[in-house]
């Protein structure tokens, strides 16, 4: 995609209404069904400025998805030393923000059915797979490729995510079962990714 940016202040705001709105359709009907006319309703604009802004709707996709992992990388940062705990952080946006998963889903079923998830994911994952490999020499984690080690932890932290084909959490659970699944995970990740 273009490196397209809102040419105004009042610009930004109509560029982060249709950002908000395309998210919440992509999420809700995957890429084929999303509609655009839904959106510009939703986003109190017009087709013009969407096109405008983002491109193409392909192009609109990929700065949803792109803002969406952005803001999971944002949240939950990796931290190679306590990969238990950044499981921990994960399970939790995935509870508070499920539209992420729901995106990353509809993208792997409509777009990427293998490989990387997005073209630019082997720059994003640079940081993290340089952590777990700094930690992997300190004898701290596991040894193995250390994008294996990255994968395992994130399908891990994805046990109970939307995408669940076992069981789906939810926010308004009681959080007792949070707490239980927090320490459920931590313990499993630490065994899998602590030395023998």
């Amino acid at each position: 995609m273009a490196d397209r940016k809102p040419p105004t202040a009042r610009g930004a705001a109509t560029w982060d209404r249709i950002l908000e709105a395309a998210t919440a359709e992509f999420a809700r009907y995957g890429f084929s069904g999303a509609r655009v006319e839904r959106i510009t309703s939703t986003a109190r604009t017009n087709k013009a400025q969407l096109y405008g802004y983002f491109g193409t709707k392909d192009e609109l996709f990929d700065a949803v998805l792109a803002a969406s992992f952005r803001q999971i990388i944002d949240l939950a940062t990796i931290d190679a030393n306590d990969l238990p705990g950044w499981a921990v952080r994960l399970y939790d946006e995935y509870l508070a923000h499920p539209d992420i998963v729901r995106l990353a889903t509809w993208s792997r079923l409509e777009r990427s059915p293998t490989g990387h998830l997005v073209a630019e994911a082997e720059r994003q994952d640079q940081e993290k797979l340089s952590a777990i490999a700094a930690a992997q020499a300190a004898g701290t984690v596991v040894a193995g490729d250390p994008f294996d080690v990255m994968a395992m932890v994130i399908s891990m932290s994805m046990t109970w995510s939307p995408v669940s084909n076992v069981y789906a959490a939810h926010a308004d659970e009681d959080p007792a079962e949070h707490r239980r699944r927090r320490d459920f995970l931590r313990e499993a990740v630490r065994r899998a990714v602590t030395p023998q």
